[in-house]
């Protein structure tokens, strides 16, 4: 009976001891959420285009960050996160796929202005894909899997592109003058 005790009491200390980083995240985010609303008081309200002004989005932000904020405090304050996974990761950092996804987005910064949004959108995609990929142990070698790799990047990255110069009316650099590519 001594051992089934202490087995559970060392479980209910590990359960402890998780529950604190799990409240750290919650803070975080409502405080996060709090210094948004912050920063939106200095924001215009007045209506724009449609109704809708400037300081419509970071409030919105701001309001669910702080609710998303407060439930994860009362998560892990009631108890910790229940359906918590165990880890699956590996024990120490893959690095060459923290290369491969960090290279990608310092070349997207570098060349986004001389190969245009999805160009440069299309090679940061196709970079991080392979270090995760890398990091996961998947194939990542083949000509095939490259190619699949840069037709994804390029179908999200032209919608996007599209979206914000076309509906939104937000300058992106593009490759060319047309306002299409």
């Amino acid at each position: 009976m001594t051992t089934t005790s202490s087995i559970s009491s060392e479980e209910a200390a590990a359960k402890a001891a998780a529950v604190w980083p799990q409240t750290l995240v919650g803070a975080g985010v409502l405080l996060t959420g709090l210094g948004l609303a912050y920063g939106a008081l200095d924001i215009s309200s007045d209506a724009g285009y449609g109704g809708v002004g400037p300081n419509f989005l970071p409030w919105l932000t701001a309001i669910v960050l702080m609710i998303c904020g407060v439930f994860i405090l009362w998560e892990a304050r009631s108890g910790g996160f229940r359906e918590l996974d165990p880890p699956t990761g590996a024990e120490r950092a893959f690095w060459p796929g923290f290369v491969w996804v960090s290279a990608g987005l310092l070349i997207n910064a570098a060349v986004i202005t001389s190969l245009g949004f999805i160009l440069s959108c299309t090679l940061c995609y196709v970079m991080a894909v392979q270090g995760l990929r890398r990091a996961t142990g998947q194939p990542s070698g083949a000509p095939r899997t490259w190619l699949v790799d840069i037709v994804t990047g390029l179908l999200i990255s032209a919608p996007v592109f599209w979206t914000f110069t076309q509906f939104l009316a937000i300058n992106l650099p593009g490759l060319t003058s047309t306002g299409w590519f």
